[in-house]
């Protein structure tokens, strides 16, 4: 039986990159979660993975072609045969025409090309009601949900949408922005036109596709979202003294930091706070059962990507520790697996390493929320009304006022800083 391995959503800023090489040729045995190929995409390189074992007997892009979500890049036969299969369906492969060979510096797409970013990822079949498969349950969740089950990746036996799939499906920016290319155009504002400059002294680059699409998603956040900040200070010094003890008998690769710990307490605060654990969609607030925090992280050559510890609030610490070393590691590498990227349902951003006394946060679209953190600072405090040293740091959270209110935000920052205050908790 032949399979078709799509490109895989790349998290909610990333729908689209360059196809770099393939690193299984074709006739070779290829096992599920195995990496076959490596996808550039704003400047981090992700490796592509087979969900399938078998043998790849058919590659349907090459390096330098630009790659769309959903789209069709390989054939594996999984009943170990080597004959090539029959054509990809329309709905699978791509127009000739959305695949073209990289660019330098190329700029923005068009609304065409946006158009075709936002494809179906689901198998269509006209016999099928919606076009494909799905179990009765995900359609009524779909249905509940607004979902369009077009979008939704498969899991089930021959692509088929499961429960779990409809509810762990996050929509992303591409489909927003698809929708929002069939909306009524309105007038352009009235901003000021600016040349830049050129003379001696002066030298102009190309804005990265990294630096458009961050461009892109804070404009959005930061003009479709009614922010409200909240500031509260953190004792840390139970919390560093919890870490010195736990690192002492740890292996450097298990080892705890900080960020580990702040982490680890956001995602047990969230249990209480389940409402700033949701997306916003409209007239649809899209409520998660787990706990998925994004950790903010910055690339070696600029920009930033947020990794995505998963069910934070059920690890243990040192298992967490060791599981963000290993995608920081494949961060600094340029090496990006998918699923270290999607589905964050809460976003930390931390600047603690850069003596940053205190910043607010841009939320990142569609989630409700975002925790700034700055520094552990040395600073003089007073305990029993007198003056002595202790060591603070500051969270702001940001919050969507579509969602939460201001209480609900100072009553999470509450229980935040009860369980660094008292670390202990952050073990059990």
């Amino acid at each position: 039986m032949s399979e078709i391995v799509k490109m895989p959503m790349l998290g909610a800023t990333m729908q689209e990159g360059t196809f770099v090489n393939w690193t299984k040729d074709v006739g070779q045995s290829v096992q599920a979660g195995e990496v076959i190929a490596e996808v550039e995409a704003d400047k981090a390189t992700i490796e592509i993975e087979s969900p399938f074992s078998g043998v790849l007997v058919e590659k349907l892009v090459s390096a330098g072609d630009v790659v769309n979500v959903g789209m069709a890049l390989a054939h594996v036969d999984t009943a170990g045969g080597g004959a090539a299969p029959k054509a990809a369906p329309a709905a699978e492969s791509a127009p000739s025409k959305a695949v073209e060979p990289a660019k330098a510096a190329a700029p923005a797409p068009a609304p065409k090309a946006v158009a075709a970013a936002a494809a179906p990822v689901a198998e269509a079949d006209p016999h099928l009601p919606d076009g494909v498969k799905a179990s009765p349950i995900a359609r009524r969740i779909a249905q509940e949900r607004g979902i369009d089950l077009r979008a939704v990746n498969g899991t089930g036996p021959g692509g088929r949408i499961t429960k779990v799939d409809v509810e762990r499906f996050t929509p992303t920016a591409m489909q927003q922005v698809a929708e929002s290319l069939s909306a009524p155009a309105k007038a352009p504002s009235a901003a000021p036109t600016r040349t830049a400059p050129s003379g001696e002294g002066i030298t102009h680059e190309p804005v990265s596709r990294m630096r458009q699409r961050i461009a892109a998603r804070t404009v959005e956040s930061k003009t479709t979202i009614p922010h409200f900040y909240l500031t509260s200070e953190i004792d840390m010094a139970a919390a560093l003294e919890l870490r010195k003890q736990i690192n002492s008998g740890l292996p450097d690769e298990q080892k705890v930091t900080v960020n580990d710990l702040i982490v680890k307490a956001v995602a047990l605060a969230l249990r209480k706070f389940p409402n700033l654990n949701s997306h916003f969609y409209g007239d649809t607030l899209v409520r998660y059962k787990y706990i998925n925090i994004g950790i903010a992280v910055a690339l070696p050559e600029g920009g930033l990507v947020n990794v995505v510890a998963r069910n934070a609030d059920q690890v243990a610490i040192s298992q967490l520790a060791k599981r963000n070393k290993e995608m920081f590691a494949n961060v600094r590498a340029n090496k990006i697996k998918p699923e270290d990227i999607e589905g964050a349902t809460f976003t930390v951003s931390n600047l603690g390493a850069y003596d940053v006394e205190h910043f607010e946060a841009i939320i990142s679209p569609p989630e409700a929320a975002i925790l700034a953190v700055a520094s552990a600072r040395q600073v003089p405090v007073v305990v029993d009304g007198q003056i002595t040293i202790g060591t603070r740091m500051k969270v702001s959270l940001s919050v969507d006022h579509r969602v939460s209110d201001g209480a609900e935000g100072a009553l999470f920052l509450q229980e935040l800083r009860a369980l660094l205050e008292h670390p202990m908790r952050l073990l059990v």
